[in-house]
């Protein structure tokens, strides 16, 4: 099944999660490091606490394993929404780079 996901940053994590997704420790957990991944590689900041994005899983509670070893670690407040195909409809910045700006500038402040 396809989610659009909606969740709010948790600001004081935000190193360690782009830590996690970079040193190969998120994308090596088994069966869905790499969808995770490649998830947060594509999504978007809505606004400067808010992240939205695709993902696939097939667990009875949308992301329940990806929420138990990683998301829930960073992220909260989680919204899901069943869909059946991936739309351009996410628009903002990637978070990627958001995190990426936010873990090389050591005066970067949340």
């Amino acid at each position: 099944m396809l989610y659009k996901v909606k969740a709010t940053i948790k600001p004081e994590t935000l190193k360690d999660f782009f830590t996690a997704l970079t040193d190969g420790s998120v994308e090596s957990q088994k069966p869905d490091g790499t969808t995770m991944l490649k998830a947060m590689k594509e999504a978007v900041m809505l606004d400067g606490r808010h992240i939205a994005w695709y993902e696939a899983c097939y667990c009875a509670t949308p992301l329940r394993h990806e929420r138990e070893t990683v998301y829930d670690k960073y992220l909260t407040d989680f919204e899901t929404t069943m869909v059946y195909e991936v739309s351009d409809d996410l628009v903002g910045q990637s978070f990627w780079s958001y995190m990426e700006d936010a873990y090389y500038d050591e005066a970067y402040s949340f």
